[in-house]
């Protein structure tokens, strides 16, 4: 049997299983336990490895996807989408998205590299998908994103780059 705690899916969703075993004795499953910050961002704490790890490379590698991360871990896709929507009250495809996203906006603003090369970086096969995500997701394309965050002007962004490569030609 297993019993679900409704009141707690937000933040923290608890399982507890038990079943009969063949030869009359029972066994209690503690699954998983997690708490999610209220950016949705991170998880604090998960008590199944299996999610834990999953969470690791989530972290390291964006650009990873779920059905490879199942294989690894010996889980089909379906069944690791289950595990961490128990976990964490979350689909994991959302929860990938916004650690994309989250990771794109950070790049964004500390660094220089282009939009195109954001998206791949953080898993994005195609800029436009991104940034159409992006703009879901912070009302803000990108590159408006970028001068809003770092206080750049658009003339700015776009005249700097080309003046610097001028002056130096010139030797001004």
């Amino acid at each position: 049997m297993v019993a679900f705690d409704p009141s707690e899916r937000g933040n923290a969703f608890r399982c507890t299983a038990s079943s009969e075993l063949p030869l009359g004795g029972t066994a209690k499953c503690d699954s998983t336990v997690a708490e999610v910050s209220p950016d949705h961002s991170t998880v604090a704490r998960i008590q199944d490895s299996r999610l834990r790890k999953l969470l690791e490379w989530m972290e390291v590698d964006p650009r990873g996807n779920i059905r490879t991360w199942a294989l690894t871990l010996n889980l089909s896709h379906s069944h690791l989408q289950h595990l961490f929507k128990q976990a964490t009250g979350k689909a994991l495809g959302r929860a990938l998205a916004e650690k994309r996203l989250q990771k794109a906006a950070q790049l964004l603003v500390n660094t220089n590299l282009s939009v195109k090369d954001i998206a791949s970086t953080v898993g994005y096969e195609h800029s436009s998908s991104f940034t159409r995500a992006f703009e879901r997701r912070f009302e803000y394309a990108p590159r408006r994103y970028r001068m809003r965050k770092t206080g750049m002007k658009f003339d700015e962004q776009q005249i700097l780059p080309s003046l610097r490569s001028f002056e130096q030609k010139e030797g001004i």
